[in-house]
């Protein structure tokens, strides 16, 4: 059996360790357009920090492990057709230029993804950044040390993140987003209110519901981002606007979503049966809305590579869908979510309601305790949970997990108010918080 994996990062990782243990006597050929596999982008900004001292720690595999367990691994090779009816794909050695031609019989596509790039004038200048791969951490770590005004575009979580990393590091940090809240995909306004006047209260510069028009420079070097409201300067730019499925190698051939995001069933299968996806290149199941879902996280992708490697002779482990949970520690405070906020499943047209608890994290008469700040989404009708989100100075953040569980379970308030939870008063109250948030919803 020859098997091809277009891609090697947390799903293509995931999927080569696991087939090579389950079929050993496989040809396995991995195409890889990079110099290494497996980093952990999550840990950018933890490297821009200084948390995380050398950036050769966000590796977790190498091409040399997985070459001394058999796998082909084609390292800077770039695919640039594949034909899946036919089975066969063209790759070029980006070293040589010499360019080969291999058949298959399954195909795995861990394609992933790519940053959103926006057509703005200015916008190939100097010092305007992407942010996604170990090239880019290295870039803009290097850049950095002599940039004074730094402008970050994009409020999600890979530049919420950047901003603070920025900020500690003593930089001018501007922060620009279009829509009117930062993080306003995974948290409500109760939650991120506070954490702009946080930012606010640190000097970084919000410019939210702001869209940027055009990239000003001086010698092809940026020196400002003009927007539909105002100049910043910056000496330095980061763009996190979002991402993009990876996936033209394939289009046209197998089903997709329209962002061009490839369909897989609950088996990683596509619409081929010979051809199986996983990561960023493709959507899931979504279970807060029981739709196909694009929700690029690595969490996601190491489990559907896992998946694709047990299912890829017969259909044999399900994937139970995702939830999208995920956490983040902003400054001093820890937060995490799953599922919809309530903002976005009104946008959906869902008919829900709410529930927010503010609590403290132990009993009273504990020397000390913190606040905690619970919301949980769920449909009116039903009771049915669709969305959590927590935040406080103490970390919680585990349950969010819980609640994640409780999601892909379709549980109810109802339920949630009776789950057996241990009491300790080193760690909680008689009647745990998620528990009052199912007791007090109505």
């Amino acid at each position: 059996m020859k098997i091809a994996v277009i891609g090697c990062t947390h799903a293509g990782t995931a999927a080569i360790s696991n087939i090579i243990k389950l079929y050993p006597n496989a040809t396995i050929n991995v195409y890889e357009k990079n110099d290494n596999i497996s980093f952990l982008s999550c840990g950018i900004a933890l490297h821009v920090s200084g948390v995380v001292k050398d950036a050769n720690g966000l590796f977790y595999c190498t091409p040399e492990e997985l070459t001394e367990l058999g796998v082909n691994m084609f390292m800077k090779h770039e695919v640039l057709d594949v034909n899946v009816e036919e089975k066969t794909l063209v790759a070029r050695n980006l070293v040589t230029n010499e360019v080969i031609n291999e058949t298959f019989d399954k195909l795995v596509i861990a394609t992933g993804s790519w940053p959103v790039i926006p057509k703005i004038e200015g916008i190939n200048m100097e010092n305007i950044l992407l942010c996604k791969n170990f090239h880019h951490a290295n870039t803009i770590i290097e850049k950095a040390k002599d940039a004074k005004n730094i402008v970050v575009v994009g409020a999600g979580y890979i530049g919420i993140e950047l901003v603070e990393a920025f900020e500690m590091s003593g930089k001018n940090v501007t922060l620009i987003d279009g829509e009117s809240r930062i993080l306003s995909k995974y948290l409500d306004e109760s939650f991120t209110e506070i954490i702009e006047e946080d930012f606010q209260n640190r000097d970084i510069r919000l410019a939210l519901g702001e869209t940027v028009t055009r990239f000003v420079g001086s010698e092809e070097k940026v020196t400002a981002v003009e927007t539909t409201n105002g100049t910043y300067e910056a000496d330095l730019v980061i763009l996190c606007i979002g991402f993009q499925p990876n996936t033209h190698l394939v289009k046209g051939q197998i089903e997709m979503l329209e962002n061009g995001a490839i369909k897989v069933d609950e088996y990683m299968r596509t619409s081929n049966q010979d051809v199986f996806a996983a990561g960023d290149s493709c959507a899931i199941r979504y279970n807060p809305t029981g739709q196909h879902a694009y929700i690029p996280l690595a969490t996601n992708a190491v489990r559907m590579g896992t998946l694709v490697a047990k299912n890829l002779m017969k259909p044999t482990i399900r994937y139970m869908g995702t939830q999208g949970t995920s956490g983040i520690r902003i400054f001093d405070q820890n937060i995490a979510t799953t599922g919809l906020t309530e903002m976005m499943a009104l946008r959906m047209g869902m008919n829900v309601k709410s529930i927010t608890i503010l609590e403290h994290d132990r009993p009273e008469f504990m020397p000390t305790y913190e606040d905690i700040r619970l919301k949980v989404v769920y449909e009116e009708n039903t009771k049915r949970i669709i969305g959590a989100q927590v935040m406080s100075k103490v970390d919680v953040t585990q349950s969010i997990n819980t609640l994640s569980v409780c999601i892909q379970n379709k549980m109810t308030t109802d339920e949630l108010g009776f789950v057996d939870f241990f009491f300790q008063p080193h760690y909680n109250k008689p009647w745990n918080f998620l528990n009052q948030a199912g007791l007090q919803a109505l």
